[in-house]
């Protein structure tokens, strides 16, 4: 059932016009875009996708536009977080009936970590279902709600759709071994910008679920990495490292990876909807000069040698 949630999945943001309206016509251009990269599937919705910050008739547009856009064989998962577990069957039901291949749940936000709760919350939304639900295993974004290897090996064992695993608790690498230990079934796949993938990858991961804005290097290294071919894998990894480690700095690098997909252009404007962190001139100035040293400062896709 979850055999297509492997390799890269690229998480994107969601464009705006100038003026915080949807820019769907931006959005159509990411979608066509991040599947030119040779990613396996992309992820929308997420917390790079300012979900919380769009109403339902939005999330809805966002939706369908992406899967309109995406045709046949492009696999789209999308973020149903609630803080609610009726909430989150309601929002994950509608991303299948419109044709969503899987959905991605993080923890709703408890007074304090209870696994036996979260086990019925994530099992309860798997058999609402007949599609995967990829655990979102992220403490930043839930209040610090913890997730045991215990936990989500259970979850694993419970439903055939709570398989998948997207693990950005760190150091995750170490926690990569600590669940395939528990429950070996579990499919893991990385995150956090990609700053770990290719330990991820040593230690089991089967691919990871990102947002990096160049998701051609992260394609390039997955597949160096399933040939076989591990010193290519890491030779590019340890390339690019640079950019990743800027990319992903806390609170701008939403607001980053807009200003790249901007001037790859991809989408027509950086814009982030308030309330956020805004990147000043300094910060861009390094960025661009990071991307002409990596030869990386022109538009549309590049390719990976």
């Amino acid at each position: 059932m979850s055999e297509f949630l492997t390799g890269v999945f690229n998480i994107t943001p969601t464009p705006f016009h100038p003026d915080g309206s949807l820019d769907l016509e931006s959005l159509t251009r990411l979608t066509a875009f991040t599947r030119e990269t040779g990613v396996q599937g992309m992820t929308i919705l997420g917390v790079l996708g300012e979900a919380d910050k769009l109403t339902e008739a939005e999330r809805d547009r966002v939706i369908e536009t992406t899967l309109a856009a995406a045709g046949d064989g492009f696999a789209i998962c999308v973020g149903t977080t609630h803080a609610g577990t009726d909430g989150c069957i309601a929002y994950s039901r509608r991303a299948q009936a419109l044709g969503a291949r899987a959905v991605m749940v993080a923890p709703p936000k408890l007074a304090r970590s209870n696994d036996a709760a979260l086990h019925r919350h994530y099992v309860a939304v798997a058999e609402a279902l007949d599609i995967p639900v990829v655990v979102q295993d992220f403490p930043p974004a839930v209040g610090g709600i913890t997730m045991s290897p215990e936990l989500i090996g259970g979850l694993a064992k419970a439903s055939a759709r709570l398989v998948t695993l997207k693990l950005e608790d760190e150091p995750s690498p170490q926690k990569v071994s600590q669940v395939l230990a528990v429950n070996p079934a579990v499919r893991v796949m990385g995150g956090l910008g990609g700053m770990m993938f290719l330990e991820e990858l040593r230690h089991g991961a089967v691919g990871t679920m990102t947002g990096f804005a160049f998701p051609e290097i992260l394609v390039a290294i997955a597949r160096a990495w399933t040939a076989g071919d591990r010193d290519r894998a890491t030779a590019v990894f340890y390339k690019y490292c640079p950019l990743i480690r800027f990319e992903n700095q806390p609170r701008i690098n939403l607001a980053l990876r807009k200003h790249i997909y901007h001037r790859r252009g991809v989408i027509a404007s950086p814009r982030v909807r308030a309330p956020f962190a805004p990147v000043d001139d300094a910060t861009l100035a390094d960025l661009d000069d990071l991307l002409t040293r990596l030869g990386l400062a022109g538009r549309g896709a590049v390719t990976i040698a």
